[in-house]
């Protein structure tokens, strides 16, 4: 103990127990008052910070939606496609339609050439029995007026049996002609039993390697125009106009020729006053 303890007025004054227990009881309430701000401070300056954002999360509703999405670009997909295959369809569908617009063009040439064919023939025919009617009227004209003289029958037997002049190609067509006498007449027949007017023409120049046109129109113009009054053996006589005409005969001398004429008389030898030819051409 120091040496002046003793002295009372040299010692410190004691603090009592309460007054030390306030004071730390003030101090712990400033602690922690700030402390309290302290935290509550740093709380509200984190707060920003800390907050956490909510994503989307894939939801029923979102995976329908994906799935619709999915099935829609098939589908488009799948109409592209069928187009496509459409469109390549009608392409093709276009070029056979083309080709059989072309075939079918082709065929309706053909039967119109046909048909116009056939209808020059039926004219020919129908120009021919006319002629035929008018020189069948003449021809029983004159056998009424030559029966007045008994000479005429026998001269006119003589004629019907005479034979030909000719001589080369033109007896070769003359003789095939004669041959084919009594045949039947049938329109666009070209034998060999059977024959029409332009048809027995033309087989009879075939034998003397001439190839005549088909048609008595064509006929008609074949060779070189000939007086009716210096015919020959093998001229070609027609009735009508020079390429326009309907019926077509071989002259086979004497004043004979020889026609496939109509149905009802088929292939005859005749004189030339039977029916009187409009022209004649030369062509051997």
């Amino acid at each position: 103990m120091s040496h002046t303890a003793h002295i009372r007025s040299h010692r410190k004054p004691r603090r009592s127990a309460s007054k030390i227990a306030m004071r730390a009881g003030v101090a712990g309430g400033v602690l922690s008052t700030l402390a309290v701000a302290g935290a509550s401070g740093s709380a509200n300056a984190a707060e920003p910070v800390t907050q956490t954002l909510e994503l989307p999360t894939l939801t029923g509703d979102l995976a329908a939606q994906v799935a619709q999405s999915a099935e829609v670009t098939e589908q488009a997909a799948a109409n592209y496609e069928l187009r496509a295959e459409r469109d390549a369809a009608a392409a093709k569908a276009a070029e056979e339609a083309k080709a059989d617009l072309k075939e079918a063009k082709k065929k309706a040439e053909e039967a119109k050439k046909k048909a116009e064919e056939a209808r020059k023939k039926a004219a020919e025919e129908a120009a021919r029995q006319a002629a035929a009617e008018r020189a069948s009227r003449s021809s029983e004209r004159a056998t009424l007026s030559a029966s007045t003289d008994s000479g005429s029958t026998g001269s006119s037997s003589s004629a019907s049996t005479s034979t030909s002049t000719a001589t080369g190609s033109a007896a070769a067509v003359v003789a095939f002609v004669q041959a084919q006498v009594g045949d039947a007449y049938v329109l666009g027949s070209t034998g060999p039993n059977s024959w029409d007017c332009s048809g027995l023409v033309q087989a009879a120049f075939k034998q003397a390697g001439i190839d005549l046109p088909r048609v008595s129109q064509s006929q008609s113009t074949a060779g070189t125009q000939v007086s009716l009054s210096n015919l020959q053996p093998g001229d070609i006589l027609y009735w009508g106009g020079a390429g326009s005409a309907y019926h077509v005969a071989v002259y086979v001398g004497n004043g004979q020729f020889v026609g496939a004429q109509n149905p009802s008389t088929g292939v005859v030898q005749k004189s030339l006053s039977y029916d009187p030819p409009s022209g004649a051409v030369r062509v051997l």
